[in-house]
């Protein structure tokens, strides 16, 4: 039994492509490139890191040991090189319920069971259904965390004051813009010069080296919180294991896995469409969850895939694994032994960087799509966008998949018809030639099509270019016989496909003899039986 249940699922995991390199060249630029594109990545790293974990409600190193962790698992086992895992705001929103009722080692002890429910997912290969997610909700996803990454970066613009953060003001918030400013000049104009230095490192390296050389009293990483620290060591959460405790945890772990798989498989998803990579779903699941167990293991707060240090990543070169993995140890040798350096580094040179991701991130043309696509679709775009800002990204999707699958059932419930001739090969009976899906939108439309009182005694019901679907579509073929069987009439079923053969077999409304062809080579009449499903 054992056996086999392991062989079910040794049958369910694929070999993944583990590659450093996977279909890059192995050369000094390549290298170079990663390299800078992970250094790029980590400085980025440290303040969003810092952050999620004040929203959270933890130390400063919860999130940085978190940022270090995820970003190396994922970067050497993950589905699709180039993207950048870490700390995240969406899962430090869910997270500061439980860390303010129950403490931190509740925290961490959520984030292991939080990687066990991610790596079944993964195993269970339920990474495909990301699939489901049309490209409006996609366009939707996109601008929404672009606002919530540009509304994040306002929180620098602020100071502690009596009466709390206060926005700075005059000489200071001048010269803050000035330095953003200049930032996000040099990012956008150091690629017409060189390509050998990524435009956000030369960004962030030059603004520090001004505002470090003439003096300037701007906010610094250092401002938020000492970022100082030892390497994470392993740490069993101090909770109690029984039933109590996974009450308690269940369900933020749930809500948390569900909210990292959906923004880290949307986030594989638009890098494979920047570097023209497919797959890695599964995998990308698998890895999350094994790195949000491992976190949880040395006191990190857990995370999933970044969407602003992704594309920070890939926008300037990073394309394999080794820029990834770089950008996890940049960031642990940051904490260890360069934080007094890092913690120079102005806040307004990192926001700089970010305000061009938001720029680069945002689907600008998704202003035109939506004067040329349905109202529908429009309507989804602003839908997610509005979701993702107002509460989180797993809502946003899952209410944007949810108007979207509505819309599209509305549509084909009204495509359903059908057209009306004499039987050639039946003297006398009438043809009903259906058109369109038979489900449970369409249904009602279905039963308008017939005219039971008026129809000869023989009607042919023709499913040729039609599919019957589900349960209401069984439920409405049987009531429309029993309306014919009442009126002492005899109704067929004609030209089923081998599914809808199937489905209504399987239910017993066919009634199958000796000259039925499942093959299909030539037309087969199916009477239908009634009183099945127990209602008309």
């Amino acid at each position: 039994m054992t056996r086999g249940v392991f062989g079910l699922l040794a049958k369910q995991i694929s070999p993944p492509n583990l590659s450093i390199m996977q279909d890059e060249g192995f050369t000094v630029s390549r290298i170079r490139t990663e390299l800078l594109s992970g250094l790029t990545v980590a400085l980025a790293l440290v303040p969003e890191a810092v952050a999620f974990a004040f929203v959270a409600g933890v130390h400063p190193l919860v999130g940085l040991y978190a940022a270090f962790l995820v970003g190396l698992v994922t970067a050497l086992i993950g589905g699709r090189p180039g993207m950048i895992s870490g700390a995240t705001g969406a899962l430090a929103v869910v997270m500061v319920a439980l860390v303010a009722e129950h403490g931190v080692e509740y925290l961490f002890a959520t984030v292991v069971l939080m990687g066990i429910l991610q790596i079944f997912a993964g195993v269970m290969h339920w990474g495909k259904f990301i699939r489901l997610v049309p490209h409006p909700v996609m366009l939707g996803f996109v601008n929404g965390l672009a606002i919530v990454i540009f509304l994040a970066q306002l929180t620098q613009f602020k100071v502690p004051g009596t009466d709390g953060e206060q926005w700075l003001a005059g000489g200071q918030l001048a010269l803050m813009l000035g330095l953003v400013a200049l930032t996000m000049v040099i990012i956008w104009g150091m690629p017409k010069i060189t390509s050998v230095i990524p435009a956000p490192l030369a960004g962030i390296g030059i603004v520090a080296i001004l505002v470090i050389a003439l003096g300037l009293d701007v906010p610094r990483v250092g401002d938020m919180a000492s970022i100082e620290g030892g390497l994470p060591g392993f740490h069993i959460p101090l909770v109690p294991f029984n039933l109590e405790t996974l009450e308690i945890i269940l369900p933020y772990a749930v809500i948390l896995a569900a909210i990292g798989l959906i923004e880290s498989l949307l986030t594989l998803n638009l890098v494979g469409e920047i570097t023209n990579k497919r797959g890695g779903a599964s995998q990308e699941c698998i890895a999350q969850g094994t790195a949000n167990v491992i976190t949880g293991f040395f006191g990190g707060m857990g995370g999933c895939a970044m969407i602003g240090q992704s594309m920070i990543n890939v926008k300037s070169g990073g394309r394999t694994r080794i820029a990834g993995i770089a950008a996890a140890l940049f960031l642990l040798a940051f904490i260890v032994v360069a934080s007094p350096l890092i913690e120079q580094i102005p806040l307004a040179a990192l926001v700089g960087v970010m305000f061009m991701v938001v720029i680069g991130t945002f689907a600008w043309n998704s202003f035109k799509v939506m004067t040329k696509v349905p109202f529908t679709d429009a309507f989804v775009i602003v839908l997610v966008t509005v979701v993702t800002v107002a509460t989180d990204l797993a809502i946003a999707v899952v209410v944007g998949v949810i108007v979207s699958a509505l819309a599209y059932a509305w549509n084909n419930a009204r495509r359903i018809t059908a057209h009306t001739r004499d039987s050639e090969s039946d003297k006398g009976a009438k043809v009903y030639e259906i058109e369109g899906p038979l489900f449970f939108g369409s249904t009602e439309g279905f039963g308008e099509l017939f005219t039971v009182a008026e129809d000869p005694d023989h009607v042919i019901v023709d499913f040729a270019r039609s599919r019957v679907v589900d349960q209401s579509a069984l439920q409405a073929i049987e009531a429309l016989a029993a309306k014919y069987d009442e009126a002492g009439k005899t109704l067929v079923l004609r030209h089923l496909s081998r599914d809808c053969h199937q489905l209504l077999t399987k239910a017993g409304h066919l009634i199958v003899d000796s000259d039925d062809d499942p093959e299909y080579a030539v037309a087969v009449d199916y009477s239908v039986r009634t009183g099945v499903l127990g209602g008309h």
